[in-house]
Formats: structure tokens, sequence, C-alpha cells
């Protein structure tokens, strides 16, 4: 596991890429070299008044020029603050935070389901970049699209929206089955139904399922307990069958934590 880093991080750059969405650019000495897909950041405010920091997971990294990218649903004032950013603010961030998902389950040869519901697509992006075997992104949107250029680089795309405005009408495994897919491993991030779902989707096929918790944290640091999970193996610190998504996760195996 790499180190943890607190680092003023410098803006680069912001844009809205879709109803209340934002993406960010930020320059950091140390951590966009050492993060790995599925890890997330802790984005501490300016404002006084508000001391936990808001986790957010890191949707793309640069390691050459020591620089990583965010894209983050504004749902409070925490990420209101952030989402009016501008190049050359600072922001106070610590990472790479929590563990990312395990590359080595889809060596050359094997095949990927890239599955993410919502604000849980960004951590897929970096992800694709980084397997080796063939790559199937299924995306799931309430409606508007976000990141699919980038999604397409790296892999095939496949989409799923409720109101049927674009790819299958439904959810991601509508798309799956509509569109005939299989695959070897599953790596997925999004609400907790969607992941219940896919868990239940990859006992019934005998798939490998890695999947995010990040929708369920709260401070992002272990500080309040919020995120605790229910899991098969008892915790060495509580001794009972709980882990915490922040500092055991976010990416867990599906067979590891009740849904």
């Amino acid at each position: 596991m790499a180190g943890k880093y607190r680092e003023q991080a410098a803006v680069l750059s912001q844009e809205q890429i879709a109803d209340q969405i934002f993406s960010m650019w930020l320059k950091t000495e140390q951590i966009a070299k050492e993060a790995v897909p599925g890890q997330f950041i802790s984005v501490y405010s300016n404002d006084s008044g508000r001391m936990l920091p808001r986790p957010i997971s890191i949707c793309e990294m640069d390691k050459e020029k020591g620089a990583l990218r965010i894209v983050y649903r504004v749902a409070g004032k925490g990420t209101e603050e952030f989402s009016c950013c501008k190049a050359g603010d600072t922001l106070d961030i610590l990472g790479p935070l929590g563990n990312g998902f395990p590359l080595e389950r889809c060596p050359e040869g094997k095949k990927a389901f890239l599955i993410g519901g919502g604000i849980g697509i960004p951590p897929m992006v970096q992800l694709s970049k980084e397997l080796q075997g063939e790559v199937q992104v299924v995306a799931g949107y309430r409606d508007e699209l976000f990141l699919t250029e980038e999604l397409k680089a790296n892999g095939t795309l496949y989409l799923a929206t409720e109101d049927g405005s674009a790819g299958t009408k439904g959810n991601v495994l509508d798309c799956i089955r509509e569109n005939g897919l299989t695959a070897d491993v599953i790596y997925a991030c999004g609400p907790t139904p969607m992941l219940r779902a896919i868990k239940s989707y990859a006992e019934e096929h005998q798939i490998d399922c890695w999947i995010s918790m990040e929708e369920r944290m709260a401070c992002g640091i272990g500080a309040c307990l919020a995120c605790v999970c229910k899991s098969k193996e008892i915790d060495d610190h509580s001794k009972v069958h709980n882990k915490r998504i922040c500092k055991e996760g976010p990416v867990f195996h599906a067979q590891d934590v009740e849904l």
C-alpha cells in the first residue's frame, strides 16, 4: 500500500460536464504518482466551519505530470464550494486513500465488465486504462451522459438510461442481457441497489466480482464511523462483523460484504 500524503493542491482546471457534475484537475506532488484505480482522496473545505473533508474518487491520474482528475456531484455545501474553484486556487487534500481494484484479476486474455452507475462511473476511466484484458464498460445513467468519450477510448462502451434516451432503456444488467455480454470478472461502483443486483448476478453466473462501496462513505478518514458495513470476517479491532468502507474498502470482493 502506498503512503498517504496531505498536500496543498493547485487547481489546474475545472468545468461542468453535466447537471451538477463537475470535473476538476489538481496538481499534486505525490498522490497522483502513487494512486491506483479505485482509490480516492479526501478534499478539505477552505471554510473553517466545515471540519470534515469530502471523500471523492479519483477519475484519472497523469503520473508524469503529477496531476489527478476528480469528477464529482454537487451534493451539499462542501462540494458546492469546490465547484466554485478556478484555475490557480488551492485545496487541501489527503490521499491516496482506501484500496483499489485488483488489476491482476483481468490479465491479457480475460474479459471484464466495468460497471458504473451515476457518480460511480468516474473511477472506471482510469481502471479502463490499466487493465490488460478485454474491457467492456457498462455505464448506467438516469438521463444526461458524461465521460462517454473517455470510456470509449479504452474499451467497448455500452449505455443504459432510465428514460431510454441512450442505449438500453433500463439498468446496467438489462444492458448486459440485451447485448448478450459475458465476462470473467466484474468491477463495479455505484448505488447500493445496483451493487446488490450485480452481486446476485455474479453469484448466479459464477463470475469473480469486486465492488466499490464509495457511495456510502461520509468523512473518508475513519472518524465518523458512518460508513460501517457488515462483513463475513470479524474485524480485528472491534471483534464484530464490521468493516469501515473508507479504511478497509472502498473496494471489496462482493462475497465478503453484505449489501
